[in-house]
């Protein structure tokens, strides 16, 4: 039987267990660290699961500290947008200065964790922290081309992981790079349609035009068939040792088809329903992607 000071500490840890996934973004974080273990086994002619374990921490804590840079710098903003005024500063339950202490900590950390793995992985990691929160992070209130900024730092997990494997940057990272970053187009797009009036609740310009219209629409069209096109062209051999056969080149080419259709109805019908579709369809198609890369090297 739980004594009473036994249950109020066992809701205080979850309570601040809660608070800390909240600040460092803890699904998106998991994701993140998903494409960068995809990227090692693509990369890897062996598995050392003691790399793969020093990538998957460090890549948790690169992203934790740049969501929790992220809310610091963005606190006032948050208090005013509906989907983040319960987050840790805008709500009360954390201080800026706490905030900050998990940030630095989990960067040095994390720049440690990945540089024993090797020294351009660190280098890249802590990069990608640079560009979202100093530069991405503050164009988001001041033009449309933020998103473009956002996704250098958002493709460089899949490409880390390839880096961690090899120590080496070269042309098939460089791919794992580019499929990523034209991925992120329709998918920021599609979550910007849909959250459109809170985010100008607190400033964001984060549409191509600024409207949920149609040269909108017809832009994520144009970047997901981008997105397609290079997800694919490993099946030509033209990516050195990043290679695709073509029944797994056709599964991709297939599923990339799918976000397109919905990237299409979008452009019909112009709602927040058909945007979260696309949204949807987006992450289905980023994770199967990297699974179908990953079983087609191994199988």
């Amino acid at each position: 039987m739980k004594t009473a000071v036994g249950t109020a500490k066992t809701n205080t840890f979850a309570a601040v267990f809660s608070d800390f996934k909240e600040i460092t973004k803890a699904r998106l974080a998991v994701s993140v660290v998903f494409s960068s273990i995809a990227g090692y086994f693509l990369g890897a002619e062996e598995i050392n699961w003691i790399s793969v374990a020093l990538l998957a921490f460090g890549g948790y804590c690169m992203v934790g500290a740049s969501n929790a840079y992220n809310q610091v710098i963005e606190r006032d903003l948050d208090a005013l947008m509906d989907r983040t005024k319960n987050r840790p500063i805008p709500a009360g339950r954390m201080s800026v200065n706490q905030a900050m202490g998990i940030a630095i900590t989990l960067t040095l950390v994390g720049v440690v964790a990945l540089y024993f793995l090797n020294a351009q992985t660190a280098m890249f990691g802590a990069i990608s922290i640079f560009l979202y929160t100093s530069v991405y992070t503050p164009l988001k209130t001041k033009t449309p081309l933020a998103v473009f900024v956002g996704a250098f730092p958002g493709a460089i997990p899949f490409m880390l992981g390839w880096v961690a494997a090899t120590n080496d940057f070269g042309i098939e990272p460089g791919t794992l790079f580019m499929i990523q970053f034209f991925w992120q187009f329709p998918h920021f797009w599609a979550l910007g349609w849909m959250l459109d009036e809170d985010y100008k609740k607190g400033g964001f310009k984060m549409l191509p035009t600024g409207k949920k219209d149609g040269a909108t629409a017809l832009q994520i069209i144009m970047y997901t068939i981008w997105m397609l096109l290079i997800s694919v062209i490993p099946v030509f051999g033209i990516t050195g040792s990043l290679q695709l056969s073509i029944p797994a080149a056709i599964v991709v080419f297939l599923m990339g088809m799918v976000m397109l259709m919905f990237a299409f109805r979008l452009y019909e019908k112009r709602d927040n329903a058909t945007a979260r579709k696309l949204m949807l369809a987006s992450v289905s198609y980023i994770t199967l992607m990297q699974v179908v890369y990953v079983a087609d090297k191994l199988i």
